[in-house]
Parts: C-alpha cells; structure tokens; sequence
C-alpha cells in the first residue's frame, strides 16, 4: 500500500502509517529498529531496493532522507516536505518512507527524522554515496547507534580512509570493511590449522579498493609483520600469500566467485568466496550493534603507516614478475637476502 503526502508535516506522516497498517490488517509494530538511509536521488533506488531485501532478516522502519536541490534562489527559501509512505508488499517486511526535502528544510533534516524514529529502539544511519567526514557529528548520524558509510563509492576511497581513522567514533563502520569478513575468517581459520609463525603477507587487488587495504591494515595490525600491497585487475581481491617458517599459505580468487586455499603439506582446497551484494552486507552490519573494535584497530593502524615500507622494497620483483609466479612469498622464503629486507620494516614500525 502507498500512501502520497504533499507539502507534509511529520504528524501526518505518522497518522497515516498508523492509517496504513489498520488498512492492511496489521495494527501492532513489530519492527526492531529504525535504518535511516541518507541519499541522492540518483542513487535512492538501489538503496531502498538493498534495504528492502535486508529486512527479511531485520523488519525495520525505513527513513529516506532525499535532499533535492532548489533550481532557483527564490525556491531556496521556501520549505516543503514531500512524502511516499509504504507498508506491505511495497515495503517488504518493515515499513518505508521516502522524505524528499526542499528549501531550508533540507539544512534540518533532524527535525524531521526524529518525530517518525520508533521508540526505544536503535537507530541506524546509512550512507550509500557522500557520507560526511565525520558521521557522529553530522546531525543525523548523532541520532544513532550505529553509522554505517562506504568508502568504496568515493572519488578518492584510500585517501577517505585516512579521514575515517581522524573522524573515528565507537559505532562507526564502513560496508568496504564489512565487503572482507569472508575473507578474514578464511585466513584466520588456516592459521588456526599449522602452528607456525607468520613472517610476511602479501595482499592482492585493485588499485583504490578500500578494501584491499583494510584487509592489509587488519593483516599488520594483528600478526605485525610487514604486508606487501600489490595490484591486480580485479575484481575486488584476488588473492592473499603469507609466508610462514612452515611454508607458505596462499588464498587465491581470480574470477570474483571461487577461490583456492594452499597450505604447505595440505591438498589443495576450493572456497565459495563470491562478491556480495549491497543487500547482503547491509544485513549484516546490522545483526550487530555494538562498536566494532576490530575495525577500529584496523582502520587506526593507518594507511600511511602501510605505505611506509614502500621505498625500502625497490630490490622486490617488477609487476608483471609478481603476477607471473603463483607463490612469490614461497621464494622470498627461500632468499635471505629477500627476508631480511622484509623484515625491516617492522623495526622501524616499532621504533616508532
């Protein structure tokens, strides 16, 4: 059921989703929190269609926030709140508003969200494009829990991350964190299985892709050893090699979809790694609504930090060499000369 509100208030759009459930035959709310989504038009669709489908699994209301652009100076100063109120079939399993703001109210977004947030539950603040650099203070993302932005629809996502690490608040996260959570329980789990130590990694995919580099970040955050940032033409990550005194461990996706685990002694094993869905992730940033601590850790170890052994490795393989052998931790292994200028950057990361 779809409801048009012109030239609106907040009252009214609460008195007609009160209208609209009575309607469907469905008084009672039994919804477990409230996601707000904080969008352009261009991008409202995809948006509202992950969210959508991630409330299958999280019934909420749904609050977005399109902030449309006045053409001319005159309609600036005049305020208007347009509203489209779904429940049903047309808002999945929760209820969905879409608040297209004109005018000054455009600056007050706030105002207009805090009136229709359920209460006594938690709020989520989602940003699919233009998150501000600082979520908690941003006068929305003060209203809730958990703040949820993407580095990876930015114009410059490593350069972001940078900003995020200065900006951090305890419930912020980023969906480019949320994209390796496949893959660092993957890489955890084989560690799990050798008792060996690990003495360098190797971190493979797309140039600019956040991802990559908060996996690296995670990587040397938590072994502290040095970590090897190298490119490839994707899709996303393609492959992870750690060197261990065991031999080394490799985890290798080249089509997006299937990846191969290799550790030394052990046969060969195919892993379901497939590139997930907006839907998919945004379900499960919210099972949880607690700080993410880890990401935090991770993203604080900095991608300057990372980058800082750079100049030190000109001895390493061109490019084209890196790509052309499967394990190159496995001769780097083998080299001592190679090990020993791995290992120095990790001295100095401590001396500092």
């Amino acid at each position: 059921m779809k409801t048009d509100l012109t030239d609106t208030t907040a009252s009214k759009i609460n008195k007609a989703l009160v209208k609209a459930r009575r309607a469907i035959g469905t008084p009672a709310v039994g919804m477990v929190l409230t996601l707000v989504i904080v969008t352009d038009e261009e991008n409202a669709y995809d948006a509202l269609k992950a969210a959508g489908d991630a409330s299958r699994e999280h019934p909420s209301r749904t609050l977005v926030v399109v902030k449309r652009v006045s053409r001319s100076p005159r309609d600036r100063t005049q305020s208007r709140l347009d509203a489209e109120v779904r429940v049903g079939v047309d808002a999945g399993t929760g209820e969905t508003v879409i608040l297209r703001l004109y005018g000054e109210v455009a600056d007050h977004a706030q105002s207009v969200v805090l009136p229709l947030l359920l209460p006594d539950a938690p709020v989520v603040v989602w940003w699919p494009v233009n998150a501000p650099l600082d979520p908690a203070k941003d006068p929305l993302g003060a209203l809730a829990q958990r703040r949820v932005t993407d580095t990876y629809a930015c114009e410059k996502p490593v350069e972001e991350l940078a900003a995020r690490a200065d900006a951090y608040t305890p419930g912020d996260t980023d969906l480019s964190w949320t994209r390796i959570t496949p893959w660092r329980s993957m890489l955890a789990a084989a560690l799990d299985q050798i008792a060996c130590e690990v003495q360098g990694v190797e971190v493979e995919g797309e140039e600019f892709n956040p991802s990559c580099e908060l996996l690296a970040m995670w990587l040397a955050d938590r072994l502290d050893v040095p970590v090897k940032r190298s490119h490839s033409g994707g899709p996303g990550l393609t492959a992870v090699r750690m060197d261990t005194d065991c031999g080394p461990i490799v985890l290798d996706r080249a089509d997006g979809s299937l990846a191969t685990l290799s550790i030394q002694g052990q046969p060969k094993r195919a892993v379901a790694l497939k590139r997930r869905d907006t839907a998919e992730l945004i379900a499960e940033e919210l099972r949880r609504l607690d700080p993410d601590d880890t990401y935090a850790s991770a993203l604080r170890y900095g991608v300057e930090r990372l980058k800082s052994s750079e100049p030190e490795r000109a001895d390493a393989p061109a490019k084209g060499e890196r790509e052309a052998v499967p394990a190159p931790v496995e001769s780097a292994a083998k080299a001592p000369a190679a090990e020993a200028t791995a290992q120095a950057p990790v001295k100095k990361a401590a001396a500092k």
